[in-house]
């Protein structure tokens, strides 16, 4: 069975910004060592890549479509130059309070993965959130969070401590992690 890694897109591939919208080029700034990695990950490891996003508004007066796909789409585009083509792309529009199950952690995107033909006791959610680590519990997935530890009291209250494998915020690290399965 095919194993998955489902990799969060703002703080995991690219810098989160303070008002979480990377709308413009100047805002796109790319995590160290990610291409590298990512680059192994796809010539090493046997590994379908899917960016799960949640992406609040978009399309609304707040975050046009105009200004997200044009940063989106090269940012993608970056990836592919280095050999790094993602198999799935889902982006949720909803905001938190919408209460959507195709939100993360929901995994109303991605039933598909949950119908038996996938390995999912050995594929990952990497992600910057403790929510993420919650879609990593409940698509029954192992989890790396990218953080600098200061989320591990967070880990521990939502019990979330058997699906967070690793907190590290080295691409190097995740590689390792991940290649271990």
């Amino acid at each position: 069975m095919k194993k998955v890694l489902f990799i969060d897109r703002d703080g995991t591939l690219i810098h989160e910004t303070h008002d979480e919208l990377v709308d413009s080029f100047e805002k796109l700034e790319f995590l160290p060592k990610v291409f590298r990695n990512m680059h192994k990950i796809k010539q090493n490891l046997d590994y379908e890549l899917v960016i799960v996003t949640n992406q609040d508004g978009l399309g609304t007066p707040v975050f046009p479509e105009e200004k997200f796909w044009p940063v989106h789409h090269w940012m993608l585009r970056a990836f592919s130059n280095e050999g790094v083509d993602f198999d799935e792309i889902f982006i949720d529009r909803h905001y938190p309070e919408d209460n959507s199950t195709t939100r993360k952690p929901g995994t109303g995107m991605l039933t598909k993965y949950m119908n038996g033909g996938y390995d999912l006791a050995n594929s990952y959610v990497i992600g910057d959130r403790v929510t993420d680590m919650m879609l990593a519990r409940n698509l029954g997935t192992k989890g790396i969070l990218i953080n600098d530890g200061s989320l591990k009291g967070e880990i521990n209250e939502n019990d979330l401590d058997a699906f967070c494998v690793s907190i590290t915020n080295d691409w190097d690290e995740i590689y390792k992690v991940v290649s271990r399965s």
